[in-house]
């Protein structure tokens, strides 16, 4: 049974999708918790963003939550990595760790992939003759998933770009009882060069290679269409597309399309522009960042990934 109540559940989701204004409820923040570190540490290029162990993970959510942040998106940074997808049980704690702190006030979304915990720093797992092994990611991706929902999350937010991978969640979530569970697809995420320094935060670069060979080239947009519309037929409620800025033109016509909420994912690197521009005094940064929220709003934006999502009520959002 298709659940459309899935967006209905707590008053953040509710905000988060409503399609008249524009304020923090729309605005997802990013978190990096990271395995084997003992304080919280700056990425370089992305302003506040800091990599945090589970020691100052729940203090650092109070602070965004006192800020007004609702919607958050949980990325888990294992100190170890494998070539079977394992590893992914410091996440699951995380989640534990956020969800007590968000009791029905916020919401949390768990970034379900692979590349920070295999050994090649790629979002699939290889055969023994080293090609894409895709009925086994799609297996471990399915756990994880299912994994996180039981440790708290609201909402799975699968990144990987694998064929077929939104439905073998959906249908693993519902399997497992967790039918309410929503999933945010990337489904519309290209192999981009500005996630330079969310690659560093994530430990999520690749080894060997590129990943060009699942995410979709820069030059297509029928593909970008198509795969947008896969998501959604598979069972995703919210859809993404990624670079943000550089997709703008995507936004509407997946909408359209499809009839799902469409996101953008201000990236680390674009985001790193408005952080270089305002450090040489060549922009005020809180007015740039603003301004680039409100262009994604007017491009139909549902919702914008942000790294700056805890600054929003300094701006003038609420």
């Amino acid at each position: 049974m298709k659940r459309l109540q899935r967006l209905r559940r707590t008053a953040a989701l509710r905000d988060m999708v409503a399609e008249v204004g524009f304020g923090q409820a729309q605005l997802v923040q990013p978190l990096f918790a990271v395995e084997g570190i003992t304080a919280a540490e700056p990425v370089a290029g992305i302003g506040e963003a800091v990599r945090q162990p589970l020691t100052t993970l729940g203090a650092q959510v109070d602070r965004d939550l006192a800020a007004g942040v609702r919607q958050f998106l949980l990325f888990g940074v294992g100190a170890s990595r494998a070539d079977d997808g394992a590893g992914h049980e410091f996440t699951c704690a995380a989640v534990e760790t956020v969800r007590r702190r968000l009791g029905r006030d916020a919401t949390l979304w768990v970034d379900t992939c692979l590349c920070s915990i295999t050994t090649t720093g790629h979002c699939h797992l290889h055969s023994p003759t080293g090609e894409a092994d895709h009925g086994r990611t799609l297996e471990v991706l399915a756990r994880h998933a299912v994994d996180y929902a039981a440790a708290g999350a609201h909402g799975i937010a699968p990144s990987d770009m694998n064929d077929g991978r939104t439905a073998t969640l959906r249908h693993a979530l519902d399997a497992a009882g967790h039918d309410l569970v929503a999933v945010m697809s990337y489904s519309s995420k290209f192999a981009s060069h500005l996630y330079g320094p969310f690659r560093t935060a994530a430990g999520s670069a690749p080894r060997h290679g590129d990943r060009r060979s699942y995410q979709l080239d820069v030059r297509s947009r029928r593909a970008a269409l198509e795969a947008s519309a896969r998501c959604a037929e598979e069972g995703a409620d919210l859809l993404m597309v990624k670079p943000g800025m550089s997709s703008i033109d995507l936004i509407a016509p997946i909408t359209e399309l499809t009839g799902k909420p469409v996101g953008a994912y201000q990236v680390s690197g674009e985001y790193a522009g408005l952080v270089l521009l305002a450090r040489e005094g060549l922009i005020d940064f809180d007015a740039g960042l603003l301004e680039s929220w409100l262009v994604f709003r007017r491009a139909g934006a549902a919702f914008i990934i942000t790294y700056g999502a805890r600054r929003a009520h300094d701006l003038g959002l609420v």
